[in-house]
């Protein structure tokens, strides 16, 4: 089923990304750049120089899928992160804020509850 839900691990490419890639050059960069391996089922985000366009691969059990949009008017925000890395792991919330225009270096988060690694914990999501 092509779907994306809070099961899912997001990783956000940093750099811009040129939109004329197709599957196999964003597997490419996956594996090259943020050291990850594309099939893993994770969903790769990639957005253009402009941020007007976003296109998002993800494994699922067949093959490939790619999600693709352009803005027809405004860009997508980019939340701010350490340039350590050629990526960064987003959430599905900040993923669906993104997409739909909601300002996400305003957020404040609040306590939520959360299982780790069969350990129960209290964490900030």
């Amino acid at each position: 089923m092509f779907a994306l839900t809070s099961s899912c691990s997001y990783y956000l490419r940093h750099q811009p990304t040129d939109m004329r890639l197709g599957i196999n050059g964003l597997s490419g960069l996956v594996r090259g750049q943020l050291h990850r391996n594309p099939a893993s089922g994770e969903v790769f985000i990639f957005i253009n120089r402009r941020r007007d366009k976003t296109k998002l691969l993800r494994w699922e059990e067949t093959g490939f899928v790619l999600y693709y949009k352009r803005l027809e008017a405004g860009t997508f925000e980019l939340p701010a992160w350490e340039k350590k890395g050629n990526g960064y792991r987003l959430t599905w919330a900040e993923l669906a804020m993104i997409i739909e225009g909601i300002s996400v270096q305003q957020i404040q988060r609040r306590k939520r509850f959360s299982k780790k690694v069969g350990v129960y914990q209290q964490c900030l999501v």
